[in-house]
């Protein structure tokens, strides 16, 4: 690699490497410290062989270069689920519930970094609630976006848990798919159905884009 006033640097890299076809290799990672330290600094990069400049500016972060994995998943699940509880809380006890219900929306999901295709259990008319609004309304019914919800989270859930079938991470993206159990004030679990889909967003944060629940399918 060259400096910036074109003399040469030592720096450390890691490379990987994947072939798509017998005969093409193409590089889906690499880890250059120099580049890492210039991205922090914003300090243009010259690599040799190469005819551009690389720039940088304030938004890139070192853990956009991270790969999601299960652990942070699962911790993500337990955090929707304990957001769901607080939700409930927050009814009962006559507190801003609604504030609450914004918190978890803004904390969780990824309304304010793109598209979000949520698909939630109890939604016929408006089955589909791709913006933060038809979200919240179906969490806890208090702004009329959607005048078929009664509030999902308000209905005094006091735990929930996942079971994941199973979670694939790939790079800075990950799905899972499995069941919950919402137990209800009385003590008895309800058991849905249940898909997500993650990113990490500019901050290294992650982040729902995909939520579809239903309920289990009977037999007649």
């Amino acid at each position: 690699m060259v400096g910036t006033r074109g003399a040469p640097t030592t720096t450390q890299a890691i490379y990987r490497k994947q072939s798509t076809s017998a005969s093409n290799l193409r590089l889906f990672l690499r880890y250059d410290l120099a580049d890492r330290i210039a991205l922090r600094l914003g300090v243009p990069v010259k690599v040799a062989g190469c005819d551009a400049w690389f720039a940088t500016g304030a938004t890139i972060r070192e853990e956009q270069m991270s790969d999601i994995s299960k652990k942070q998943v699962i911790a993500a699940q337990e955090a929707w689920g304990n957001g769901i509880v607080r939700i409930a809380k927050a009814h009962k006890d006559g507190g801003d519930f609604e504030q609450v219900a914004k918190s978890h929306i803004e904390d969780l999901y990824g309304y304010q970094q793109g598209t979000v295709l949520f698909k939630p259990t109890l939604a016929a008319e408006a089955q589909f609630r791709p913006s933060f609004a038809q979200a919240l309304s179906y969490f806890v019914a208090s702004n009329g976006a959607c005048p078929e919800d009664k509030g999902f989270a308000i209905k005094g859930w006091t735990a929930v848990r996942f079971e994941n079938n199973d979670i694939i991470c790939q790079g800075a993206s990950a799905s899972a798919m499995g069941n919950y159990y919402f137990t209800t004030p009385e003590g008895e679990e309800v058991k849905v159905e249940y898909s997500f889909g993650y990113f990490l967003d500019s901050e290294g944060k992650l982040r729902i884009n995909l939520h579809h629940s239903s309920m289990p399918y009977e037999a007649n």
